[in-house]
């Protein structure tokens, strides 16, 4: 056991690497058709080739990706209130 801690204390440092890169750590996040930025986690509506779904941004290989969640995306069934023309309403 004690030989193992001395191996691994003695290995080069990129060997052990925890996400950080000369003292700096790197943000991982995903970016949508405008290049803006999309968290770890979060879930939009993406459209590719004439296809819509919706998708989370996700490591996978230590790489930022999107993963299809679901077919279509959730859309809202609100619809803006009309208002009437004047002189449209005779009462």
């Amino acid at each position: 056991m004690k030989r193992a801690v001395i191996i691994l204390a003695l290995l080069p440092g990129p060997l052990l690497a925890d996400g950080n890169i000369g003292g700096k750590t790197i943000d991982c996040y995903c970016t949508d058709k405008t290049g803006s930025r999309v968290e770890l986690g979060e879930t939009i509506c993406l459209e590719v080739d004439g296809r819509m779904f919706m998708a989370q941004c996700q490591m996978s290989l230590n790489v930022p990706m999107w993963r299809e969640m679901q077919e279509g995306c959730a859309t809202s069934d609100i619809r803006p209130l009309m208002t009437p023309r004047p002189g449209a309403i005779k009462s």
